[in-house]
């Protein structure tokens, strides 16, 4: 089973939350799982806004990124680039549903990603994501 998720799950794994122990479930069943710059760029301002907004310290922050940066290293993570046509994909993507479903152009980009990576399944929090990785024939569960 290939599965990509988006920033929304990465940060439920470490940052406890309401979707945390659904995430941690469903990752226990994953094989390793793809990590591009896209999920770096976006973990980074995500951890980055939970400190600015006190819901983190800094050395909750560091801890959190020194966790992140093991799993990398243990192959948890696979890094892989953004696929080459992913922007492309993206663009498409916001012009046959844009209009219907509404999404931000990194959830767009994220789909363009799964669908370019060949994914079967796609792991999101985001209602507007999910409705859009399903308009693509994504599993969401």
């Amino acid at each position: 089973m290939s599965v990509y998720l988006d920033t929304s799950f990465l940060v439920s794994l470490y940052v406890t939350d309401a979707h945390s122990i659904d995430a941690r479930h469903r990752i226990l069943s994953a094989p390793s799982l793809w990590f591009t710059p896209l999920h770096e760029a976006e973990w980074t301002h995500t951890i980055s806004q939970h400190v600015f907004r006190g819901q983190l310290s800094a050395v909750e922050a560091q801890r959190m990124h020194s966790k992140l940066n093991e799993h990398l290293q243990s192959g948890r993570w696979v890094p892989i680039p953004i696929p080459e046509n992913a922007f492309d994909k993206c663009v498409d993507l916001a012009r046959a549903h844009g209009s219907k479903i509404g999404m931000r152009t990194l959830d767009s980009l994220h789909v363009a990603c799964a669908l370019e990576l060949k994914a079967e399944t796609f792991w999101t929090f985001d209602d507007r994501q999910a409705k859009l990785a399903k308009a693509e024939g994504l599993r969401t569960s």
